[in-house]
């Protein structure tokens, strides 16, 4: 079974956790959005050569 308990240790594990994901997704939003932008930029730049 899982235990998540961390006694002593969970003030500064799980906040650890938490800053990480918070990071991760942070990253992850950031790298969409100009995966996004470059896809436009793309299109827009194919369109004009036309």
């Amino acid at each position: 079974m899982l235990d998540l308990d961390m006694s002593p240790y969970g003030a500064f594990i799980w906040p650890a956790w938490g800053i990480s994901a918070v990071v991760l997704a942070a990253l992850s939003a950031r790298a969409l959005i100009a995966a996004r932008r470059w896809k436009r930029e793309l299109a827009r730049l194919e369109a004009a050569r036309k």
